[in-house]
């Protein structure tokens, strides 16, 4: 089941952008008296209620220990399933939840730019690589002339795919700043393969075919790939805008009583027992990432 959803969750990752959602003509007043609800909890001691949106089952296991201590401290964290990736922006902008964590910073940005939402990334959460599987060959420096490469073709996975190449020795790109490379902009095959681009879902069942291929850390775990079996793994991490973060309005990190209060969601989530999670039940296709960075800092 877990793997199902996982498929689910990395969707995400392929998508530059979405069709959005209508507006709700009500969402000041919503988003006002949710805010204010919960100020007037913290401040009198009670339970503070948090809804965080999510996409996917899997959100259940990774932030499960996060649900566990939050209860400790007086924090109630209602984990809210949406099943598509647009709604969970347009909730929190409306005042129908208070956070999300489904999604990493270019397609925040990308949903910013298109609706105007006025959100803020308010901790990283983890990053999931992109790595180099092959049923023919056990090292990139195996690869030769006239071999073939799969990557994915799409826009954000296949720049992050020409990334890893580029730093395996494969290719090397352009010095022209694209954040997300595309074949134009690769400046020189050092091996003289072709790179055939398919879409990410179906590029594990054409390992037979390739010699090698990027593949999505959740198509790669649905198809029995685990991390240790790549012959080239993804060192490509420190990109900040493939990281993954938790949101909220912006509007709301004026109140110093809710600040607080996502500051403990964050630190409950950025702990070793997430990251055992990460490793232990999901074999190491998350990765954390940014947890050293205090989002919050400015609005304390």
């Amino acid at each position: 089941m877990k793997k199902k959803f996982l498929s689910i969750l990395l969707t995400l990752t392929t998508v530059a952008t979405l069709a959005g959602c209508g507006a709700n003509t009500g969402s000041e007043n919503q988003t006002d008296g949710t805010k204010e609800a919960a100020t007037e909890q913290a401040a009198d001691g009670e339970t503070v209620d948090i809804k965080i949106g999510v996409v996917g089952s899997i959100y259940e296991d990774l932030w499960a220990n996060a649900v566990d201590t939050l209860a400790d401290e007086g924090i109630n964290l209602e984990i809210v399933q949406f099943s598509d990736y647009v709604t969970p922006n347009n909730a929190l902008a409306n005042g129908e939840i208070d956070l999300n964590a489904f999604q990493h910073q270019i397609y925040l940005q990308s949903e910013i730019d298109q609706y105007g939402y006025d959100l803020t990334n308010i901790g990283n959460t983890f990053i999931i690589p992109l790595n180099l599987y092959s049923e023919k060959i056990k090292s990139v420096d195996e690869l030769k002339d006239g071999d073939t490469i799969a990557v994915p073709n799409d826009p954000t996975n296949e720049g992050r795919a020409l990334k890893v190449l580029e730093a395996a020795g494969v290719i090397t790109l352009k010095d022209n700043d694209n954040f997300n490379p595309t074949l134009d902009d690769i400046e020189k095959y050092n091996v003289k393969v072709t790179i055939e681009e398919l879409a990410a879902n179906t590029i594990p069942s054409t390992l037979p075919d390739v010699t090698a291929a990027i593949i999505n850390g959740n198509y790669a775990l649905d198809f029995g790939l685990d991390v240790e079996s790549a012959i080239y793994k993804d060192t490509v991490l420190d990109e900040e805008k493939y990281w993954n973060l938790i949101a909220a309005r912006t509007e709301d990190l004026s109140d110093p009583e809710l600040v607080a209060a996502y500051e403990k969601v964050v630190e409950a989530f950025q702990t070793d027992a997430t990251e055992s999670v990460f490793n232990d039940t999901f074999g190491g296709y998350f990765i954390k990432v940014g947890w050293d960075q205090d989002r919050l800092s400015e609005y304390k």
